[in-house]
């Protein structure tokens, strides 16, 4: 899924009895009925530097999403910059999606001439939590257009009073998320007592490491470290030896790929006694932890040689083969097909909000800038890669509660799957009810 450096307008419409959704001719603005609606998205997204992946996953979460909602194939537009158009029934949804290169600053000016200059009707997007802030702060509260974080994952993005609003929306799955399925799987499913909780020393690591310790607390297990370090940190027999010391049978790393291989590292070649629990994450960073477990223990290594050393299992937003249902079904064919690789860890949240704006805009019978938060406000999603009604919008901070599930790691068995590991089929799972924060803990309360 690399880059072509196509730049030119590109539209996806109906080929007619091929039911497959295809890009138009070249120079092409696609006429629409003058009875169809339009709706405008800005899609603010990382599509070149070193995390493109996270970008490409949104849209193409997205745009299958959009397709499933017409009846059509996923659509092989590549998944980048451009501007697109899509026919979802009597709706014309154009899709302007600019690259922001994973850069904070970048996201802002966008959004602000997507709303400025363009007059997009709602924006959506951001892998990087700090832009996604950014974009909430000085875009969405200024020019009170709705905005659908799309996969930022930073908890307090919906938690927090600074950024909640009644016009921004998530049906990404979140941190805190990831979190509290693992704190919940290790209390209920497990005999560990004491737990060792690490993260890196920012949002991300900090959610993670603070919801874990309050499943686990309220649970009645005892958390015997809990420490920050910088981003890529990498000296841990230390930090080990002291989780041991002070009686650790489980450890949480709350880490993204900066951080996770040499964590990895020392865990799978000191002499410790400790089950390691955590997130799995898409290809990018499961890529590189899956080079750094061949490296310890061979490429021919087994699911059983994990489990000896103590790795997993480990909790999962979303993966491709988590869920059995038809619409997952469809996605994960029609994705592979598109895109030659399964659906990955945002792309079933991406779906599921571009669902939504389809539900918005049938229920509301019109297409505007009102009609998404007038529609999507306490919504139940009901067409999800999680099986029918599988995401709720929280009425009390737009953010979508959904299961989450539990799964091993186990060698990839996936022809479609560029990573030496994957998750196995679910081991457990965790009720939406028990996945998201409850209202009482957030400073956010919009209902």
């Amino acid at each position: 899924m690399d880059s072509n450096g196509i730049s030119r307008r590109r539209v996806l419409s109906t080929l007619g009895a091929a039911g497959a959704i295809g890009l138009a001719g070249c120079g092409s603005t696609g006429d629409s009925d003058d009875s169809s609606a339009q709706l405008s998205i800005g899609f603010i997204n990382d599509f070149t530097g070193p995390v493109a992946y996270y970008g490409q996953q949104a849209m193409t979460g997205f745009l299958s999403g959009l397709a499933y909602k017409n009846d059509q194939a996923s659509p092989t537009a590549y998944a980048e910059a451009g501007e697109y158009e899509v026919e979802v029934g009597d709706t014309t949804i154009e899709i302007i999606a600019r690259d922001t290169q994973f850069d904070p600053s970048e996201a802002l000016n966008i959004a602000q001439d997507l709303e400025r200059n363009e007059g997009v009707d709602i924006l959506a997007g951001v892998s990087n939590s700090t832009g996604a802030r950014r974009v909430i702060n000085n875009v969405v509260s200024e020019a009170e257009i709705p905005y659908i974080v799309c996969p930022a994952a930073s908890a307090d993005l919906t938690g927090s009073s600074d950024t909640c609003s009644d016009l921004v929306y998530r049906a990404n799955e979140n941190t805190a998320m990831d979190a509290r399925s693992g704190g919940r799987y290790i209390v209920d499913e497990t005999d560990v007592q004491n737990v060792a909780l690490f993260g890196a020393d920012y949002s991300f690591g900090r959610s993670v490491v603070e919801n874990y310790k309050q499943v686990l607390e309220a649970g009645g297990i005892n958390i015997v470290i809990e420490e920050y370090v910088d981003q890529g940190y990498s000296e841990w027999e230390g930090f080990f030896e002291n989780a041991e010391d002070q009686g650790a049978e489980g450890i949480v790393g709350g880490f993204t790929a900066q951080t996770l291989p040499s964590f990895t590292t020392e865990l799978l070649t000191g002499d410790y006694d400790m089950q390691m629990f955590g997130g799995f994450a898409s290809n990018l960073t499961l890529g590189l932890l899956g080079d750094t477990i061949v490296s310890v223990l061979g490429d021919d290594f087994t699911a059983e040689d994990l489990r000896s050393q103590n790795f997993g299992p480990f909790t999962t937003r979303y993966h491709w083969n988590q869920y059995d249902n038809d619409i997952n079904d469809w996605f994960v064919e029609n994705h592979t097909s598109a895109y030659d690789i399964v659906p990955d860890l945002f792309t079933g949240g991406a779906f599921t909000a571009a669902s939504a704006v389809v539900q918005a805009i049938e229920q509301e019978g019109e297409a505007t800038r009102d009609a998404i938060p007038n529609q999507m406000k306490g919504m139940t999603v009901a067409d999800t890669p999680k099986g029918q009604d599988g995401y709720q919008f929280q009425e009390y901070n737009n953010q979508a509660r959904s299961e989450m599930t539990v799964a091993e790691v186990i060698p990839d068995e996936t022809d479609s799957w560029p990573a030496a590991i994957q998750p196995s089929d679910p081991v457990s799972r965790v009720s939406a009810s028990e996945t998201t924060i409850p209202q009482s803990d957030v400073s956010c309360d919009l209902s």
